[in-house]
């Protein structure tokens, strides 16, 4: 008989452990598929906002949501549901048109029926340039050990929003003189502040309510890329301590 209730406690132990992760589990995917959503930064469009190694977590809640972001892209509806739109500055997430695969993350400058437009790499939005006052420059060795130095800006929007931009070609890049665009209803404008390091609305046009993701709230975790899974001695000095929890704006 004690062997039996000893044998019993144990089952149903390990049956309360088992049910415990997949709660757990459960959990952490409606976390995931339908609150927040984490990415990883590839590339350096977003620099200095975000860095390439930054982890971070995307609110899928504040725009409400949309095929492109439910798990697996379920298409039972079209358009957006239980949300609001993007505001001008958000730094969002959303699948990249036209071919609507892969995620990309930028800055909102544009709303419906905004007129948007580089000059001599000043952003103008509807008719008058925005505020942009030199900060210090970001400096940084080159792969031959010299010092390079990049440009950077506060730059405001209408409402107060100031962010960092780089000018790595100092307003003579290839995008820093564009066409006036006019934000379609339903259409936003994106642009990374990276401004001269970017694929962005300026260059394949804009981006449909439809596919935004969601917005950029914070970041959990940056790494400088010097280590890996397979360095694990170096996780701690790779890891930008920081930046951990900073917020997005």
């Amino acid at each position: 008989m004690a062997k039996d209730r000893k044998k019993q406690k144990k089952e149903g132990g390990t049956l309360e452990i088992l049910r415990t992760i997949i709660y757990a589990l459960l959990i952490a995917c409606v976390v995931r598929a339908f609150l927040f959503q984490p990415f990883n930064i590839p590339s350096g469009s977003m620099v200095p906002t975000l860095l390439v190694g930054d982890y971070l977590f995307v609110s899928k809640f504040s725009y409400g949501y949309s095929r492109y972001s439910l798990p697996f892209g379920l298409g039972f509806f079209s358009g957006r549901i239980f949300g609001g739109a993007p505001e001008r500055g958000d730094v969002a997430v959303f699948r990249h048109p036209p071919s609507n695969r892969d995620d990309f993350i930028k800055r909102i400058v544009g709303l419906p029926g905004d007129r948007i437009q580089m000059v001599n790499g000043r952003l103008h939005l509807n008719g008058r340039v925005l505020s942009r006052e030199r900060i210090e420059d970001h400096v940084s060795l080159d792969f031959r050990g010299s010092v390079r130095r990049v440009p950077q800006y506060a730059e405001t929007l209408p409402g107060g929003k100031t962010y960092t931009i780089r000018e790595g070609q100092a307003d003579l890049g290839p995008a820093d003189n564009t066409r006036e665009f006019v934000v379609p209803s339903g259409n936003f404008f994106a642009m990374g502040d990276n401004r001269d390091n970017s694929n962005d609305s300026r260059s394949w046009g804009y981006v449909p309510a439809e596919n935004f993701v969601g917005r950029a709230e914070l970041i959990f975790y940056s790494t400088d890329g010097t280590a890996g899974w397979l360095r694990p001695w170096r996780w701690i000095q790779a890891t930008r301590i920081n930046r951990i929890f900073d917020s997005i704006d």
